[in-house]
């Protein structure tokens, strides 16, 4: 939804407008306010909020811009019925939050609008120093922070719970910690207030996520140089200080949550055990009695954190088994281990534990005894391939973390990702955002509310930077001076969710499909790369015969050359010639059923050799033979 827009009592969006009136020849706007649905609005003649007025509320231009039943036109300012209450209306929330949007390509806008919703909240979040003024605004509509209800003084403060005691009461505020989000981030609340402080209706009592002093954060404020840099900045890369690593500058915390069910099977209900076959008493270490981890164990991949077992049928028992039962007793119950463990590629520390029973009255689905919640979390810096972003769809990946010797600045971007954009707006944000910082004050650029260049040449002046906002940087690896100045400022940069850590994924070996024998694709099943037509082009260009070879038989669906290959790795002998993939046989099959017959012709294959030295490739000559329907094997000395 834009600003300022509300549903009418039909389901319809309507926005405002304020109602213009001619009075002794001239325009003049009025303080009614009325709300118009999309279709309402066509038959009236609307101009933009941005004309020019008087103190008085006098329109002073003479033609303005008109839209009228869908058309954008230039008229006369008699024709004007209605005009926009704000140049921000016609923008939603995220977009609102873009300063100097006007200078943005519209592209590149829409792309900052949706990065804004990527961002993750940070463990030391700021506010911008350049802003739209609507931060504060966002942060109090979305209920992210709490304000006090009434004058009073704060009682009682710790990191859980806040008192105020006004003149009809004493309220409590509960301060919620590390509170999983759907996203997997953390929710964390903390108080901005101090014990015996007074306070007024309206003051901050509680920062929520995302929020610093009540204004939305999703954030910091770095220092930014737009330069080149050892070929760093390709393909809109982005190198960084490691400063941002050592002061958790842009560190955030992730939790993760896992839920296992105990449910009552055929054979029997399972159970929650310890006791687990086939485990090692070093894995079940960090277990409790009832099976279940210990609140601040560390854990890691196919770490378990419920231990669980499920009943397994027996088989029926011989005359001899049924004797040896008798003599010395019950024998122990088959059983097969079902534990929650922990992800491939997921770890951290155990937070919290929550455990649902139906025998203490918790609802559970039918069938359902017990569902245990373990939620890990895990602090996560910065690093090499993390995604970040400015807010006008500036993005790219780290592409390297440099000491702070080396770099004075915080960030460096290539200037090449700036000129064919036309982001305009990032720019004017990086001189205002320094000038801002060196004279200690913040800046609201609402949309389209202009700001001109002269104010900013002033204010770089009174801050003591240069007129066009361009420094001398000296490269800390030689203590030689850059050739050119360089552009530096504050930009505010916000770290995605799109971080290196959930994606990165390698496979030596893994599981395969039952029905191509290929290997299973994606990070969760443990999958491979797949090289699809293209890939194998490109290798085909630059003739890479042998790694070809390799990926198409078996490093793929060639089922007995792939365990040929790794007992030969074992075994630390070469890899033996690869046999015929699956593919092909499917291929083979497939035009055999469409009536062609398939077969090999003059096949070379050394069958006299192959006899005295290598008696195992007769089968394989013989597997070939059967698959492809070859009916003549030709006896050569020679390939």
């Amino acid at each position: 939804m834009a600003l300022f827009s509300r549903i009418n009592e039909y389901g319809f969006l309507e926005t405002p407008y304020r109602r213009v009136i001619q009075l002794k020849g001239k325009t003049r706007i009025s303080d009614e306010i009325i709300y118009l649905s999309g279709d309402d609005e066509e038959e009236h003649f609307i101009t933009e909020a941005t004309v020019q007025v008087d103190s008085e509320g006098y329109i002073l231009n003479e033609r303005v811009p008109i839209r009228h039943q869908g058309n954008f036109f230039e008229g006369k300012v008699k024709d004007v019925t209605l005009i926009d209450i704000s140049p921000q209306q016609v923008f939603g929330t995220s977009a609102s939050l873009i300063p100097f949007l006007a200078n943005d390509d519209a592209n590149r806008a829409l792309m900052g609008t949706q990065m804004q919703c990527q961002a993750v909240p940070l463990l030391l979040p700021q506010a911008p120093i350049v802003g739209t003024g609507m931060e504060r605004v966002v942060a109090d509509n979305m209920g992210r922070v709490v304000r006090a209800p009434d004058d009073g003084t704060v009682t009682y403060v710790d990191g859980r719970k806040i008192i105020i005691k006004t003149k009809k009461e004493e309220i409590n505020f509960e301060v919620n910690k590390f509170i999983h989000s759907p996203q997997g981030t953390c929710y964390s609340q903390k108080p901005a207030v101090s014990l015996n402080q007074k306070i007024k209706k309206g003051d901050l009592l509680i920062d929520g996520i995302a929020c610093s002093n009540g204004e939305l954060a999703l954030g910091q404020n770095l220092l930014i140089a737009y330069m080149s840099f050892d070929g760093l900045g390709y393909e809109d890369a982005i190198v960084v200080s490691d400063r941002l690593v050592k002061d958790d500058v842009l560190t955030s915390i992730h939790i993760e949550e896992y839920e296992v069910d105990v449910v009552e099977t055929k054979l029997g209900p399972e159970e929650l055990t310890r006791d687990i076959p086939n485990v090692s008493e070093d894995a079940l270490a960090n277990l409790d009695e009832q099976g279940i981890i210990r609140i601040g164990a560390e854990v890691g991949p196919n770490d378990i954190l419920v231990g669980k077992v499920q009943p397994k049928g027996e088989t029926e028992l011989t005359a001899e088994e049924r004797l040896l039962r008798a003599i010395f007793g019950e024998k122990a119950k088959e059983v097969r281990d079902t534990s929650l463990r922990i992800p491939h590629g997921e770890r951290g520390t155990v937070i919290g534990i929550a455990i649902l029973s139906r025998s203490e009255g918790d609802e559970l689905d039918t069938g359902t005894l017990m569902r245990i919640k373990v939620k890990v979390a895990q602090i996560r810096k910065v690093t090499e391939g993390d995604k970040l972003a400015g807010r006008h769809g500036n993005k790219g990946v780290i592409s390297r973390i440099l000491p702070i010797a080396d770099t004075p600045v915080d960030i460096i971007i290539s200037p090449l990702s700036v000129l064919s954009r036309m982001n305009l707006g990032q720019l004017l944000e990086t001189h205002w955002g320094f000038a801002a910082f060196k004279l200690g004050y913040k800046v609201a650029a609402p949309v389209f509310e202009k700001i001109p260049e002269e104010t900013l040449i002033a204010e770089l002046k009174l801050a003591g930077l240069p007129a066009d906002g361009k420094v001398r940087l000296i490269d800390g690896r030689s203590g030689q001076a850059f050739d050119n100045t360089i552009v530096v400022g504050k930009n505010y940069i916000l770290k995605l969710i799109h971080m290196v850590e959930e994606k990165i994924h390698a496979r030596s070996t893994g599981p395969y499909s039952l029905v191509t024998q290929q290997p299973l694709g994606g990070k969760a099943q443990m999958g491979g790369q797949r090289l699809g037509e293209m890939e194998v082009w490109a290798l085909e260009a630059y003739g890479a015969a042998n790694i070809l070879q390799e990926m198409l038989t078996i490093k793929s669906d060639d089922v007995v050359g792939r365990a040929k290959a790794f007992e030969a790795i074992v075994k630390g002998i070469d890899i033996p010639q690869a046999l015929i993939p699956e593919s092909f046989k499917v291929l083979v099959k497939e035009l055999q059923a469409l009536g062609l017959s398939v077969e090999t012709l003059g096949a070379k294959i050394i069958q006299s050799q192959a006899v005295e030295e290598k008696p195992e490739i007769v089968k394989e000559i013989a597997e070939m033979e059967q698959v492809l329907g070859a009916n003549e094997v030709v006896e050569t000395e020679g390939i």
